[in-house]
């Protein structure tokens, strides 16, 4: 008994030790980039989960103001460097995932994010069939404004009515058409068409299911020819077009303070209307959109299991809720949005609204923005019904070739190749990591290494190694990471997977 006892307590006194040992490692670290005015309200979030937290983790944590727009291209350039956990836009994903910037969640996380937030936000954040980030928001969809003392409400409906009305009232009609495909895609969403781009799980595009060539396109296309045709339509954004003589703007809620500011009692905030072809009627529709937040991979692997706790922490139902509250962001949280508080927001109100006719903005291609805004060009100046459907066949056969490029090889794009991230040749490819260049005279005579149909700034004038001398240090005005050359000539470029080496020929 007296052995056992013994035993006993040698076991106990271990367990102490290893208790002790786990509480003492369980302060990290770490630094964290969140959006300017979300600053302040994050360092008290994980004040709050130092103090509560059931895992007895604390982080000293270094929080730094860096926009969503701008954290994955900084975090790509240098990973290493990075946040160990950042807020970013949806459409910068694929890049990151490829990048190796992200940390796959867990299964039990995963689960969690799955069964807590919409559908859409967690489609956002996965690739293949693995979840690399957090959804943070799902505000970043669009609705209209419109000008009460012009627009009667019971023609809000009708994107014909609304039409007519700024046609007689000398108004715009600001929606654009020409300059974004993000708002282009809501006529063809209306008539049911779709552009599902598939990823493998490193972010690799491997099909596309496209739709915008067929019966349906067409009838998108005729709907589209009715806005882009009026003397009153404006292909531009942002509350200002309140200012600038217009009626109605198609936007979100980033503009929502700005537009009441400028029409005050007189905002109208509803869904999108609908068009009328053939005697059938379609709602427009929408992209939904979200920010997410990412951990980076990190090489304790205790570390990183603790700040995967501290981000589902941070975009959780309380965390979601207080940034609600205090920065009028849109939850992804499926209870947030139920709340009574986010359902009277007139802004978040019209995109929950909207949101049956949205479609999520999963990953797509980044040269599919160029190729799609071109559609509204196109419409605009077709004369005749060859026309509208010459200009899907246009838009299909450029789609198509983007799945023959050769995605085995880097693409050396700039002025060179007319900045064609696209190119389907062999000229500007390093092939086996080299290529020889001839680098004409131009006003700009930049460009960047990128994989075919990708804007990636991962390798570009900060991978330089040998042969600075010569290219131009544009310092802050080449927040594109671009290499500029000082001048013309051929140049042998090699990219070893880590630095870039040019020699002039």
């Amino acid at each position: 008994m007296k052995k056992f006892v013994s035993i006993l307590l040698a076991a106990i006194m271990a367990l102490s030790l290893c208790l002790t040992a786990t509480a003492e490692g369980g302060t990290y670290d770490v630094k964290i980039w969140v959006a300017e005015n979300a600053k302040e309200l994050t360092e008290k979030q994980i004040a709050d989960f130092n103090a509560n937290n059931e895992f007895g983790f604390t982080f000293n944590a270094t929080v730094e103001a860096v926009s969503e727009a701008d954290a994955a291209t900084q975090m790509i350039t240098d990973v290493e460097a990075g946040g160990d956990i950042f807020c970013f836009a949806q459409d910068q994903f694929a890049r990151l995932v490829q990048a190796r910037a992200l940390d796959a969640l867990g299964v039990k996380a995963s689960e969690t994010v799955a069964a807590n937030n919409d559908a859409s936000t967690v489609a956002a954040a996965t690739s293949g069939d693995t979840l690399y980030a957090y959804p943070l928001t799902s505000d970043n969809g669009y609705f209209m404004y419109y000008d009460k003392s012009v627009i009667p409400d019971e023609d809000v409906d009708s994107l014909e009515k609304l039409i007519a009305d700024c046609e007689a009232a000398q108004k715009y009609f600001a929606f654009e058409q020409q300059t974004s495909a993000w708002y282009l895609a809501s006529f063809f969403f209306a008539t049911g068409c779709k552009s599902d781009w598939t990823t493998d799980d490193d972010g690799n595009f491997i099909s596309v299911n496209d739709t915008f060539d067929s019966p349906a396109g067409l009838i998108a296309v005729k709907g589209m020819k009715k806005l882009v045709d009026s003397p009153f339509h404006l292909s531009a954004g942002g509350a200002d077009q309140f200012n600038q003589n217009a009626a109605v703007l198609v936007s979100g809620t980033w503009d929502f303070e700005a537009v009441k500011s400028i029409l005050g009692d007189n905002m109208g905030v509803t869904d999108l209307p609908s068009f009328e072809v053939d005697g059938t009627e379609y709602h427009l529709g929408s992209f939904s959109g979200c920010k997410l937040m990412g951990v980076k991979p990190q090489v304790d692997e205790m570390k990183g299991a603790a700040i995967h706790k501290l981000a589902q922490y941070l975009t959780g139902e309380k965390c979601q809720m207080e940034r609600f509250e205090a920065l009028s962001w849109g939850p992804s949280n499926l209870a947030d949005q139920a709340s009574e508080a986010v359902q009277a927001n007139p802004g978040l109100a019209a995109l929950i609204a909207q949101a049956p006719y949205s479609v999520p903005q999963g990953q797509i291609h980044g040269s599919w923005w160029d190729i799609a805004k071109v559609i509204g060009e196109d419409v605009k100046a077709a004369t005749d019904e060859a026309g509208l459907q010459q200009a899907l066949d246009n838009y299909y056969e450029k789609i198509a070739s983007l799945f023959k490029l050769d995605n085995n090889a880097l693409l050396f794009v700039g002025a060179w190749n007319g900045w064609n991230n696209a190119d389907d040749t062999d000229t500007y490819y390093l092939k086996d990591g080299t290529l020889t260049l001839d680098v004409p005279e131009s006003d700009y005579m930049g460009g960047r290494i990128v994989m075919p149909g990708d804007w990636g700034t991962d390798k570009g004038f900060a991978q330089v190694t040998v042969g600075a001398e010569l290219i131009k240090d544009l310092g802050a005005d080449n927040p594109d990471n671009n290499i500029v050359f000082a001048e013309p000539g051929n140049y042998t470029i090699t990219w070893d997977g880590a630095a870039i080496t040019i020699v002039k020929n």
